[in-house]
């Protein structure tokens, strides 16, 4: 079977993964046109605006640790929530379309390294709230609270994206955005796996992706290095981060 090629962006909650994707198929019509989106299985009810079957399937908790039994499926616990990836179907898909994920860096992870899909052509992207020079003056500065820092530089743009949606944050969508804030430095490790590293402080709750026309700021930017990606182009607005870095 000739495959097509897995594109994958990653990078932690409320980075800016899903308007850029948004702003991709919006801007580049022609680029984006044969990309079909790979969508996963997860335990959590769907956010506003949200629909089975286009963002996840969402299913049970029991259903999806059923699909542990099943061959080509992984199975993991992602930010408190129960996530599922069907290998088997992916590498259906690959035979006719080329296939991106959006989503966490621990599915992406697996979608880089599993020897399921050793052979597939592979483009990988990582969004990151800091540059590669951020995280090196914060390390020379103030070493031990660089953890702190970036639980906490996520945890503001993920409050206001819970106001946006919801026009308050409960004490349970508090403890949400606890899980998936402090989970950000752990993921921001995995960054250098990828091809490539966008760092991106326009967020999710960031108004720069709403302008009419196209996104402005850092939001533009990152939409013109994911776009220089896609085409093959050396990005302008793109890192490489070593494993090291921290």
């Amino acid at each position: 079977m000739n495959m097509k090629k897995l594109i994958i962006l990653s990078g932690p909650s409320c980075v800016g993964k899903s308007p850029l994707l948004r702003a991709f198929r919006e801007n580049y019509p022609a680029l984006a046109a044969g990309l079909r989106r790979l969508v996963l299985y997860n335990d959590r009810p769907p956010r506003p605006g949200e629909k089975d079957g286009v963002d996840y399937h969402f299913r049970t908790a029991k259903f999806i640790r059923s699909l542990k039994k099943r061959k080509g499926f992984v199975v993991m616990k992602v930010r408190g929530d129960l996530q599922a990836l069907d290998l088997g179907g992916l590498k259906e898909d690959l035979g006719g379309s080329d296939m991106i994920f959006e989503g966490n860096p621990f599915i992406g992870k697996a979608l880089i390294t599993h020897p399921y899909l050793k052979k597939v052509k592979k483009t990988s992207v990582f969004m990151a709230p800091l540059s590669k020079e951020e995280i090196a003056l914060f390390k020379k500065r103030r070493p031990a609270s660089l953890k702190s820092i970036v639980a906490g530089i996520m945890r503001e743009k993920l409050v206001k994206r819970t106001l946006d949606q919801k026009g308050r944050v409960t004490p349970g969508a508090m403890r949400d955005i606890g899980i998936r804030s402090r989970s950000a430095y752990g993921e921001l490790k995995e960054a250098y796996r990828y091809g490539h590293v966008i760092p991106n402080h326009d967020g999710e709750d960031s108004c720069n992706w709403k302008t009419p026309f196209s996104p402005v700021g850092e939001a533009r930017l990152s939409l013109i290095a994911f776009a220089d990606i896609l085409k093959g182009k050396e990005p302008r607005f793109a890192e490489k981060w070593g494993k090291g870095l921290l």
